[in-house]
């Protein structure tokens, strides 16, 4: 596991707090053999298994985070642990700077949940009548409606899908619909798990921008689960990486990149056909370096990719 790259210290102006969160959960064991029906009705097996174990993390107010880890890892746990869908086994959740065990309905007024192989759009109805419904439910003011519908009509480009049903929407267009639906009631924090889950290169494109763009003009709080490490990169400025309940990694994309080795390479091309590679982390030490060479014909640059850097550590913590 990595050292975290930062301590664990909660602040006032934070968005999410959470300290010393175990969750586990009880699975009742089954033998479908004829004494193993029977062993079943006398004295039940269960196995408890341990979601997330003393986890502590903190989300300041505004912060574009990535929340990443292998497949049972803990990340939907957290999620539904944030949004008060789960109670935690010990431990303490603040969720702008409410507890979602106690204050849930307070919370969710400042909330936005988006699941990515979800949906709370009316099936067999128009987008828009979905829209109208949350309004009415949720109470939200006319005035903040109009604003919020006018505002995601506009950058997720969904006016042509306003009048279509749900159920005819293509992949991209349902989960932008989803997205806009979301932020009807102006949340100040969101949590996404897998937004970009089977969206084709332009739909992605236009699902980070957006998230991108609320992050930076409005502050929003966002917190995204993906498996596309590309995606996360780009999107979020912090990364946090979660294995087996526990976190092994709290920082930045280039801290990641240095504790994998993702090496980064300039591969350089003299003008008498020679060719000299240089393995480098820090740029200005390699362009101090490039500055003393002569002959220079051209230089390209390559770098190990992110994702098969991680692709390669969960493999190490299965085995």
């Amino acid at each position: 596991m990595f050292k975290k790259a930062q301590t664990d210290i909660y602040h006032t102006d934070s968005a999410v707090s959470i300290k010393g969160v175990t969750k586990t959960f009880i699975q009742w064991q089954r033998d479908n053999t004829g004494k193993g029906i029977l062993r079943n009705l006398i004295k039940p097996e269960k196995r408890v298994v341990t979601a997330l174990d003393n986890v502590s993390f903190e989300i300041g107010k505004g912060e574009f985070l990535a929340y990443a880890g292998p497949n049972g890892a803990g990340k939907s746990t957290t999620m539904k642990l944030l949004s008060g869908m789960l109670l935690p086994t010990s431990g303490d959740i603040s969720v702008l700077a409410m507890s979602p065990q106690k204050q849930r309905r307070a919370i969710m007024r400042n909330l936005g949940v988006l699941f990515g192989n979800r949906t709370e759009l009316w099936w067999d109805h128009p987008v828009i009548q979905s829209f109208e419904w949350k309004k009415v439910v949720w109470d939200i003011p006319d005035a903040q409606y109009r604003k919020n519908l006018a505002m995601v009509t506009e950058l997720l480009d969904i006016g042509g899908l306003l009048k279509t049903f749900a159920r005819e929407l293509s992949l991209g267009q349902r989960m932008r619909a989803d997205l806009a639906m979301l932020l009807l009631h102006s949340p100040s924090l969101i949590l996404l798990d897998e937004p970009t889950l089977g969206l084709d290169v332009m739909a992605k494109r236009q699902m980070i921008g957006f998230l991108k763009q609320l992050n930076e003009r409005s502050g929003t709080t966002i917190v995204v689960t993906s498996h596309d490490m590309d995606d996360l990169e780009e999107m979020a400025r912090r990364i946090l990486l979660i294995s087996g309940g526990k976190i092994a990694f709290d920082g930045g994309f280039a801290a990641l990149r240095n504790e994998l080795g993702c090496t980064k390479r300039a591969v350089v091309n003299f003008n008498n056909g020679t060719q000299r590679q240089i393995d480098y982390q820090d740029t200005g030490k390699l362009l101090h370096e490039l500055s003393g060479l002569d002959g220079v014909a051209d230089i390209s640059f390559t770098q190990t990719s992110l994702e098969e850097g991680l692709a390669n550590l969960f493999a190490k913590w299965r085995s």
